[in-house]
């Protein structure tokens, strides 16, 4: 897999800098677009922009590249994939707390209205 996923001699290297520290900041980026009820196509240009943050992070720390299309793509998927199940997860939330009259939750990222 390396080479084609990451470029860093060891998995845990991209594990520590695009799943746990980009990881931690698109759920947190999807929360507070969730928060602040921004639609899903600004959390998608806020997530572009971290994925530049996280190619910066691999190329500063680890002397990774820093403009390779190929690894930009694969670390934003990864934090598109992370922001927007925290985005849905807090909107849930969102409209089963404060709708509790007309929704309740179907599962942690849905809700259904009340029958």
């Amino acid at each position: 897999m390396q080479g084609i996923l990451y470029e860093e001699a060891s998995i845990w290297q991209f594990f520590f800098v695009t799943c746990l520290l980009g990881g931690w900041a698109a759920w947190m980026t999807g929360r507070a677009s969730a928060q602040t009820w921004r639609p899903v196509s600004s959390l998608v240009v806020f997530l572009l922009l971290l994925g530049i943050g996280v190619r910066f992070i691999h190329h500063a720390l680890f002397d990774g590249t820093m403009f390779t299309a190929q690894y930009y793509v694969v670390d934003t998927i990864v934090l598109m994939i992370i922001g927007l199940l925290g985005y849905r997860y807090t909107r849930t939330n969102q409209m089963v707390t404060q709708y509790h009259w007309l929704y309740e939750r179907a599962s942690m990222l849905s809700w259904r209205a009340k029958s």
